[in-house]
């Protein structure tokens, strides 16, 4: 299943499932139940969707990150070989982990902002999976048990800030310069997401070109070090990481501007695509 949530246009927010061109308004008629889409993945009933709800045209619905407000997103720094190679930085023996809130990111078609206080807007598309079952302390063996499914991710950097200091956090915080989308696919669906790759394009050209298989710290380690570290619940989201090829280390660099267009493929989920706007004062 493609799972969604997205708001009405009557301004509603709900949640469902998708498929090209329709969503399935599940929210509507479980709502009572399950206010959100976090809140059907906490109970274990993501089978009461399929199916479940009034149909609505895709292109009458604003897609948003589909956990608009997980307890967690977790980002993985310099996690695939060619992007650890480009950035000067040595091989990691464990994860480099930072967090993002939701206020950074946007869905599916939603603008990204460059921000007033910079002009070094860089992509980073990523494969980003979601925790459908709570735990603490989970063994690599079975951690695949505990993801819901995937989705793309576009990690968009405020470079000069995340160089100020060593800590990554103020240049992947800024408000609405990320994204997610458009859609979870579930696990059972996209089988071993190992066998598929991962596409980024700006302007229609390619950016990032990457297998999933080629990350430095495999998915199955992620999640038993963060893990252990605290206890991972349904809709917390883990972005795995961004292959060689952003913007900054190209040459000549290609910062996002105002007017661009950038999507991240990744085979077997689906592509995430967003434009370019400047930040507006207020």
């Amino acid at each position: 299943m493609r799972l969604v949530s997205f708001t009405k246009p009557d301004g509603t927010a709900s949640y469902g499932t998708a498929t090209d061109d329709q969503v399935f308004d599940a929210g509507a008629a479980l709502g009572a139940e399950f206010p959100t889409l976090r809140s059907v993945l906490t109970a274990g009933a993501t089978d009461r969707l399929d199916g479940t709800g009034e149909a609505i045209a895709m292109a009458d619905v604003t897609l948003l990150p589909p956990i608009p407000e997980p307890e967690k997103i977790l980002c993985i720094g310099l996690n695939y070989l060619p992007h650890i190679l480009e950035s000067g930085r040595p091989h990691p023996e464990y994860p480099s982990i930072f967090t993002r809130y939701p206020r950074s990111l946007v869905g599916h078609n939603v603008p990204i902002e460059r921000p007033e206080a910079s002009r070094e807007f860089d992509y980073e598309g990523e494969l980003a999976l979601v925790i459908g079952k709570a735990g603490r302390h989970i063994a690599a063996e079975d951690a695949w048990d505990h993801i819901a499914g995937y989705s793309c991710f576009n990690e968009g950097s405020i470079r000069d800030y995340q160089n100020h200091t060593t800590q990554f956090w103020p240049g992947k915080s800024f408000e609405r310069s990320g994204s997610m989308g458009p859609w979870i696919v579930t696990s059972d669906e996209v089988g071993d997401i190992r066998e598929q790759s991962l596409t980024t394009r700006v302007n229609g050209n390619v950016e990032q070109h990457t297998p999933i298989s080629d990350l430095a710290i495999g998915i199955p380690e992620l999640i038993a070090y963060a893990s252990t570290v605290l206890t991972l619940v349904p809709g917390d989201v883990i972005a795995t990481g961004t292959p060689g090829g952003v913007g900054r280390y190209r040459k000549p660099q290609l910062f996002l501007e105002p007017g661009m267009n950038v999507e991240v493929e990744i085979t077997g989920v689906g592509t995430l695509v967003n434009p370019v706007i400047a930040e507006t004062s207020g």
